[in-house]
């Protein structure tokens, strides 16, 4: 394999260790954002894959003399010379300079994402928390312990009681 195609695969290979897919998967509220998820991580596993197998092995060498015994030394050495003189081009990468700006805008999007999901979060589970001891005390609870909790709830019935407002 040629050093640049060893050195990708092992980019790769140690960036499928370092990933935790597991804890981003823990994140993932929807169906859809799992669905997606999924696709991204089978799409990942494809690709690392066919970068530890295929590109991972270097090729046969050519048994030149096999070839010379049957087809005869003119043409082979012929072909062994354009086979030595043909140079692969080293890979410059003029992707990632384009896309690097727009992943980086992407990754500070997910930060900003994360943390209003993380506080919507945090709404939720106090407003569930809440929900929860008031339906465990509602068979002993007395009106007044309600009102105490909400308020709110208290001065519109009491306006309505004094505005003789009775719902109907």
């Amino acid at each position: 394999m040629s050093g640049a195609g060893k050195k990708i695969a092992d980019v790769a290979f140690k960036a499928s260790r370092t990933i935790d897919w597991d804890g981003m998967a823990k994140v993932l509220v929807t169906d859809e954002a799992r669905r997606e998820f999924s696709n991204l991580r089978r799409a990942f596993d494809e690709v690392n894959t066919q970068l530890q197998t295929k590109f991972s092995q270097e090729p046969e060498p050519i048994d030149w003399d096999f070839y010379r015994k049957g087809i005869g030394s003119g043409i082979v050495d012929m072909y062994k010379e354009a086979y030595d003189s043909i140079e692969i081009p080293k890979y410059e990468d003029k992707v990632t300079p384009e896309y690097k700006p727009k992943f980086d805008a992407l990754l500070v999007e997910l930060k900003e994402a994360e943390q209003k999901s993380l506080k919507e979060s945090e709404r939720l589970e106090k407003e569930i928390a809440d929900v929860q001891e008031i339906s465990k005390k509602l068979s002993t609870m007395t009106a007044d312990e309600y009102f105490e909790k909400h308020p709110e709830l208290k001065k519109k019935f009491d306006d309505e009681i004094r505005n003789d407002y009775w719902g109907y």
